[in-house]
């Protein structure tokens, strides 16, 4: 396990505003908490810390929170969330699950925890700037600050931060802010519009999420198969494709459904079927997916496709009224 990363000057001590908006002053070094010291808000603080910032306090009850809050965040006291906003003078980072988000921001400005002029900056990636409206009401400024990566919350993934995207919704005048926070991070912002949070954060979900799913279905299917290692046999193909899709995006499609293989991807569904019914609609639906960005890119004909296309649509009508 990596050691977190030595303490590096902060960025200079006030942040432009953007031509035509207000001028913000912010210190050199921010008087930061940390609201939810899990996986990504431990990590997080520690970077701040890292970059010179003052992380004074955080909140954990489990064993496993306090336990990240004494190895990553050891400066920081311990304490209950409307402590921690009270002590988060210049930057309170709300890093709670998404369903919890509203409440929280909601029961601190209640409470009168939250004060005019500390900007409030969540984690998430499914919210913007509307559910900090409690905070802004009592005069905080609102940010939404989210970390492109997934997190083990170790000092390992510090050494991971390094050129990571933040899906960043900001005011007009705190954008200066965000920009330096997020080069602090040494990450590089990604400026979303309120309005596109939820498709920002669905094709993350659908990207991330859904891959790991993928993946350990195909490994499912390989053990069905026989294979006793499917890690082993994965690995190289899925890296290979992966990068291939990044740097070729659909000029990367191989495999039967890019060659319209009716009769190979028949067979597929035959066996899914009888041997791991649960996959096949996923297989279909990736499969027709594939299918259609296929022809769209002119890697299959659609006189090429139309067999293919007559498995993969009388297929979906037998398990739908299977």
């Amino acid at each position: 396990m990596s050691a977190p990363l030595r303490p590096r000057p902060a960025a200079p001590a006030r942040a432009a505003a953007p031509s035509g908006g207000a001028t913000l002053s912010f210190p050199r070094v921010l008087t930061v908490g940390v609201l939810g010291a899990g996986r990504v808000g431990a990590v997080l603080g520690a970077a701040l810390a890292a970059a010179g910032h003052r992380v004074v306090a955080a909140s954990g009850v489990s064993g496993a929170t306090k336990a990240r809050i004494a190895l990553l965040l050891p400066d920081a006291a311990n304490r209950s969330a409307t402590s921690v906003a009270h002590a988060a003078t210049d930057l309170l980072l709300v890093a709670v699950p998404d369903d919890e988000l509203a409440a929280v921001v909601a029961g601190l400005a209640e409470t009168g925890a939250l004060h005019p002029g500390q900007v409030v900056a969540h984690t998430s990636g499914a919210h913007g700037l509307g559910v900090l409206a409690p905070a802004a009401a009592v005069g905080a400024r609102p940010l939404a600050l989210h970390p492109a990566m997934t997190f083990t919350g170790t000092p390992d993934d510090l050494g991971r931060l390094a050129g990571i995207s933040y899906g960043v919704t900001a005011p007009a005048e705190l954008r200066p802010l965000a920009a330096r926070l997020v080069a602090d991070l040494g990450g590089v912002p990604e400026w979303v519009g309120e309005a596109d949070r939820p498709l920002y954060h669905a094709a993350l979900a659908h990207g991330a999420n859904h891959l790991v799913t993928l993946v350990n279905e195909a490994a499912d299917r390989l053990r069905d198969a026989g294979v006793g290692q499917p890690e082993k046999v994965l690995a190289p193909l899925l890296r290979a494709a992966l990068e291939n899709a990044l740097s070729l995006g659909d000029d990367a499609l191989t495999g039967p459904v890019s060659r319209g293989d009716a009769g190979t991807v028949r067979r597929h569904l035959e066996r899914l079927a009888s041997t791991a019914p649960d996959s096949v609609a996923a297989y279909l639906a990736l499969a027709r997916r594939t299918a259609d960005r296929a022809i769209a890119s002119g890697r299959l004909r659609p006189a090429d496709a139309a067999p293919l296309l007559d498995v993969l649509g009388g297929t979906r009508r037998e398990v739908r009224h299977a």
